[in-house]
């Protein structure tokens, strides 16, 4: 804790400051509260529902772990053991002796960063008293004899949620860095805190939605989504984008890129030096990126099969009149990916060949093990977000990335909540989170067929579990070489998941393994020289991701370099580079385009 010789000097805040922050307070939260009464009273009383089956699943998992007394009574002996260690340790370290902690974060763990966690007795104590109830806590719910598979997801998955939300860092006299800045701004930091939370529930529209970026700091098209190019066709479901080339000659096969349509396309182009986009365009590529549109009601009836017609297929034929190219290269991002599959499929059902190579960033095409997605997809869940999207004929895009942000919460939720509310400061400007801020809206339709079929079902990897237009879908009649790029760390499409998924496909594959999670594991460029990437010589994939694995050998550097080589070797040839003002499409305006700009309106959502 600050010394007392430091907090005398102090000086103290300026009154006006204090009355107008409090004034701002008070007014903001008068709002507030006379808006949240309104909506209460247009709403009416309803019953409390458990719509997403949490507390059944945690009613029964009590119901199984007390029949068990002896196994709970040992669990119970475990964690006064450890406290009793604990307590001996503390008093050790008070009588100025050095002991081995009983508890310790792990090293990824930026919770616990500041030096007063370990140097400071009580913050020490206080931290390891949370580490031990953690652990005890997890250990004994985390596998409960006789419990379902899905009730023990969805204990697991929230009850670390619960042990999340309750670490001493979150509150501002365990927090020795809160603590801190408390007693040398007198409390300001906390009062500007609470300003803070309350414009994030303003602009959530009487709902907290945490901010995790200075959103002004960035404007499309002028220091994110920068790489020049034109938007040269659309239909109501997208613009296709192709960019000015940056070489004399490029490569015959023009390249398409498919993102998912949860997020924006801009992910692969935040900045010029982490820019793939801008980057494939320096390696001699004809770049040609799909925007989705950001649905709403009018899109509602748009299924699987419109993404599928009226987004690759609509953008093989645009690109085909632009350039005069009938096989191009196709690269897709996630859902993007798991379209790009299904489309080649269709077209090898046509026994079309215009995709001559894909390239998959942690796709799923087998979700027989979607990771801790699954937690959020069983009959009740769905059936309850099927009633809400059906009511307004989409999904939101806030309440999708909230599911995503519950994966990593103390990265994404708790750290700036610390941060915001707790120091009183404002996010930094980051353009990665301020992608992340960027979400979209799902189509009802299309969002129930995907969960349905795909999560729940698993109907892609089944030959004929999904007809296009007609067509039963096969992978296994995919014969164009494929690459697949998954990361390691992912939590959105586990690897072992990925390459399952890889296994069912008809022609040769390679499967390389890059480091880090969903996104730095992909937007990896070679002049950051990081992660690197493993990769397994073997002739013929083996038959499980484990075995992979084991004869997987680490590359250094990025994983662009090695798919710019297997491209190239399956697409020699060169042509004049092809600019896009001088194609046969009319251009219809500047990249990133207009769609990519379709920001959520917040109020209208609320």
């Amino acid at each position: 804790m600050a010394a007392p010789n430091e907090n005398a000097h102090t000086e103290l805040p300026d009154p006006q400051e204090v009355a107008k922050t409090y004034a701002e307070v008070a007014k903001r939260a008068s709002h507030l509260i006379s808006e949240h009464v309104q909506r209460q009273l247009k709403k009416g009383v309803s019953a409390p529902a458990d719509e997403l089956g949490i507390a059944q699943a945690f009613m029964d998992m009590m119901a199984k772990l007390l029949s068990n007394p002896y196994k709970l009574a040992q669990t119970q002996m475990n964690l006064v053991w450890d406290y009793f260690s604990l307590w001996q340790h503390s008093m050790l370290r008070f009588a100025g002796m050095n002991a081995a902690p009983v508890a310790t974060p792990e090293r990824s763990d930026k919770r616990f960063k500041d030096e007063e966690w370990q140097e400071h007795f009580m913050f020490d104590f206080v931290k390891q008293s949370y580490l031990i109830a953690a652990r005890h806590i997890h250990d004994t719910v985390c596998c409960v004899d006789g419990l379902d598979e899905q009730s023990q997801k969805k204990v697991n998955f929230y009850t670390r949620q619960y042990i999340d939300a309750l670490s001493p860092s979150n509150f501002a006299l365990t927090n020795p860095e809160v603590f801190r800045e408390t007693v040398k701004s007198h409390g300001q930091n906390l009062i500007k805190g609470l300003n803070n939370l309350l414009r994030d529930v303003e602009d959530g529209g009487g709902q907290l939605r945490v901010k995790m970026t200075d959103t002004s700091a960035f404007e499309l098209g002028k220091n994110v989504a920068t790489t020049p190019g034109k938007v040269v066709f659309q239909t109501d479901m997208m613009q296709l984008l192709q960019y000015t080339p940056s070489t004399d000659k490029v490569l015959k096969r023009p390249l398409l890129i498919v993102p998912p349509w949860i997020n924006k396309f801009y992910i692969l182009d935040l900045r010029e030096k982490n820019s793939y986009i801008k980057w494939c365009v320096d390696q001699g590529h004809t770049v040609f990126v799909i925007s989705w549109v950001n649905p709403d009601e009018r899109q509602a009836e748009k299924t699987f099969e419109s993404y599928v017609k009226e987004g690759i297929l609509a953008a093989l034929d645009a690109i085909e009149q632009q350039t005069g190219e009938k096989e191009i290269n196709a690269a897709g991002y996630c859902l993007g990916g798991t379209l790009l599959a299904t489309t080649l499929a269709y077209l090898a059902g046509k026994k079309q060949k215009r995709i001559a190579s894909a390239t998959f960033f942690t796709t799923m095409t087998d979700f027989s093990d979607p990771g801790e997605l699954g937690v959020f997809i069983d009959e009740q869940q769905v059936s309850s977000l099927e009633k809400k999207m059906f009511e307004r004929g989409y999904l939101e895009g806030s309440e999708m990335a909230g599911t995503f942000n519950m994966l990593r919460s103390n990265d994404l939720i708790w750290s700036f909540v610390v941060n915001n509310y707790l120091m009183g400061k404002d996010p930094f400007p980051f353009d990665l989170l301020y992608w992340n801020s960027d979400s979209t809206r799902m189509p009802a339709k299309m969002h129930s067929f995907y969960l349905r079929g795909m999560y729940m079902e698993n109907r892609l990897v089944q030959p004929g579990g999904v007809v296009i237009d007609g067509v039963p879908i096969d992978l296994g009649k995919i014969k164009v070489p494929c690459y697949f790029i998954s990361a390691i760390e992912d939590h959105i499409a586990p690897w072992k998941s990925t390459y399952a998924g890889s296994l069912n496909f008809g022609g040769p594959v390679r499967f390389v393994l890059g480091g880090s999670g969903h996104i730095a594991g992909i937007v990896n460029p070679p002049v950051a020289n990081k992660y690197g990437y493993w990769v397994n010589p073997a002739a013929k994939s083996p038959a499980t991701a484990d075995a992979w694995f084991e004869g997987a050998k680490q590359q250094p550097g990025s994983w662009w370099t090695d798919w710019q080589a297997w491209v190239s070797s399956h697409d020699g040839d060169q042509v004049d580079a092809r600019d896009p003002a001088k194609g046969k499409l009319k251009t219809i305006e500047d990249a990133p385009g207009s769609f990519v700009k379709m920001r959520l309106d917040t109020a209208k959502a609320a």
